[in-house]
């Protein structure tokens, strides 16, 4: 009997020991779910309420602003698509792939496309880095080729 209680407590203990080692599982569906909320927000050109995903104030990293992190506040993020859109009517964002990166990031790869006013048209790929912090956008850290041809 007593061996039979010590290979119990031998068992248990290893057991208990393989459990603890197993690596820690992060649902990312919410942050994930949040993005696609984000780019139907940017679809419908509702300005507003995709500037509302962030932070009062986020940073960005983002060509178009200039080199570095740059802090904009919900009213600067609103106004500069706004004005986006004034250029482009049609501007509009294909999702290619989601890749939730840790608990806090969500790496989004997508082509942004769209006609100005002249009818010329773009199509540009862009990879973002979100930070999202109790559901709201902290960093955008947005990557593309910003090089201008010369011709």
């Amino acid at each position: 009997m007593k061996k039979l209680i010590a290979l119990t407590v031998i068992l248990f203990s290893i057991i208990s020991c393989n459990n603890q080692n197993q690596p820690k599982t992060i649902d990312t569906t919410k942050n994930e779910k949040l993005v696609e909320q984000y780019f139907e927000y940017f679809n419908n050109h509702d300005w507003k309420k995709m500037s509302e995903m962030y932070t009062e104030t986020a940073d960005f990293k983002d060509p178009s602003l200039g080199k570095g992190i740059i802090k904009q506040t919900r009213k600067q993020t609103e106004e500069k698509y706004t004005e986006l859109n004034k250029v482009f009517p049609d501007v509009h964002d294909k999702v290619i792939q989601v890749y939730p990166s840790g608990e806090n990031h969500i790496i989004v790869e997508f082509v942004s496309t769209g006609t100005a006013p002249d009818n010329s048209k773009f199509e540009l790929p862009i990879c973002t880095v979100f930070t999202i912090e109790n559901g709201l956008i902290t960093k955008d850290f947005t990557y593309f080729d910003n090089f201008d041809e010369k011709e």
